[in-house]
């Protein structure tokens, strides 16, 4: 019988990739980074990690800082689990509205040169 973890993987269509970046909420006046922080990502979604709390279905705009000197990426998308890490931060998970590949792309592409 496959654990919950298992049947979660076995459900994505995207495989997930590890994207450390700051992120802010868009138009806040938060500097990137201090609220939220983007853990991972994939075309369908991403996992942040938050100092705000958030319920199932909220919908939420980030704006992804970016090492590569272009324009914040602005990701869409609404919560669909959330998990307290410790006593001040939670884990959420996030999908997105729709799939953008190019979108995707830029991120990957980072987050992999980064890695190296």
């Amino acid at each position: 019988m496959p654990t919950a973890t298992q049947a979660t993987e076995e459900r994505r269509v995207f495989e997930r990739f590890s994207a450390r970046f700051p992120v802010k909420f868009k138009d806040a006046r938060e500097d990137y980074g201090a609220e939220v922080f983007l853990r991972d990502a994939s075309a369908e979604g991403m996992r942040i990690l938050t100092k705000e709390r958030f319920f199932l279905d909220d919908q939420l705009t980030l704006e992804v800082e970016l090492p590569d000197g272009g324009d914040p990426m602005v990701l869409s998308g609404r919560v669909v689990w959330t998990k307290l890490w410790d006593l001040s931060l939670w884990d959420l998970g996030i999908k997105f509205q729709e799939v953008n590949f190019l979108k995707m792309q830029r991120l990957f592409k980072l987050a992999e040169s980064i890695a190296l």
